[in-house]
């Protein structure tokens, strides 16, 4: 990592920092691998992280005394499960010290066109996070255009503080045009999170400048360091 914090080298590079979740939520994550995410966060002063809900007390630990939220994700990554494992997954995750919860909806329900149950599952886990912040993940890269902006307006009216594009372990991850989309129909009633295939500095200016608010990656690391390298210089 860089000798010199990027606090002290450029606003932009704070501003950017600010929007980026650092994640890592492979199978295969180790303690050891989010401990270094939790000291990459501290660095760069990201938003979050986001990691398994078995490490959300790791992270809780390794970030203390920061700023940066401890995040986790709920029903993930297919969305299947029943609203009471969701709420359960969301009262454990809050109970152990988690922030900020990245739901999967029950994308069966939703194809079947049953968006009041939808609805309410989401509700029914924004109530049980409490004060936590919650981000419903509606999975775009199997949706229609229509029910996307359908359930955009869902996720408004369930009192989520986010719709996020992807979990990024579907067949493809967020697109411009999705953020365009979702961005046009919440109208900033909301945050709009884009997470799926989000790589380099080019396509995080993209996305923000699209609509996204927020931007979940696990290159977060690569990204950063390629913008100081642009203010360095």
């Amino acid at each position: 990592m860089p000798t010199t914090g990027p606090d002290i080298v450029s606003d932009e590079v704070a501003e950017l920092a600010r929007c980026l979740d650092h994640t890592l939520l492979k199978a295969g994550a180790s303690a050891a691998q989010i401990r270094k995410l939790c000291e990459e966060a501290r660095h760069w002063g990201f938003a979050s992280v986001c990691v398994p809900p078995r490490f959300v007390p790791l992270a809780v630990a390794q970030l203390a005394g920061s700023l940066i939220a401890v995040g986790t994700v709920i029903g993930f990554p297919l969305g299947y499960q029943t609203t009471a494992c969701k709420v359960f997954e969301a009262e454990q995750a809050v109970a152990a010290g988690a922030v900020e919860l990245d739901m999967v909806i029950n994308l069966g329900l939703a194809l079947d066109g049953c968006l009041d149950q939808v609805e309410a599952e989401i509700l029914a886990v924004v109530v049980a996070s409490g004060a936590a912040t919650v981000k419903v993940i509606i999975e775009c890269c199997y949706l229609t255009d229509e029910l996307k902006g359908a359930l955009a307006e869902v996720v408004v009216r369930s009192a989520a503080s986010y719709v996020k594009t992807s979990t990024g372990f579907g067949s493809g991850g967020a697109t411009l045009n999705d953020v365009c989309l979702l961005a046009g129909r919440v109208q900033g009633q909301i945050g709009i999170k884009a997470a799926g295939g989000i790589r380099d500095l080019a396509a995080c200016r993209a996305f923000l400048a699209a609509g996204a608010t927020r931007i979940g990656t696990s290159n977060g690391v690569a990204i950063m360091t390629e913008l100081l390298r642009g203010v360095v210089l």
